[in-house]
């Protein structure tokens, strides 16, 4: 879905990440795209030592309902780091939203 919206919400663990996935697609008119994965230099200081990036695509609209919910979501469990909407990417940056440190095999 390229040319589309897409909201980036960073979560702390993996199970976090599932289900504000799953809250945000209920919410908007979304997609996924690929889980993405960040271990931080100090994770013994975060309540879960893996962030995860979840990634929706959309319109504007759908993609902020999105990420409305999966952040409320979010606090629901271990909580989010940051979150970002970019409501008209350029070529490159669509290139990059590809990359994915999980193992897709």
């Amino acid at each position: 879905m390229t040319n589309a919206a897409v909201g980036l919400l960073e979560v702390y663990g993996l199970v976090t990440a599932f289900m504000s996935a799953d809250a945000g697609c209920k919410a908007g008119n979304v997609e996924l795209e690929l889980f993405d994965k960040n271990k931080p230099k100090n994770p013994e200081s975060l309540p879960v030592p893996l962030l995860v990036l979840v990634k929706f695509r959309g319109q504007v609209a759908d993609v902020e309902a999105a990420m409305e919910a999966a952040m409320a979501e979010a606090d629901r469990y271990a909580g989010y780091v940051q979150h970002f909407i970019i409501p008209s990417p350029t070529e490159d940056t669509e290139k990059m939203l590809k990359i994915c440190a999980f193992d897709t095999r």
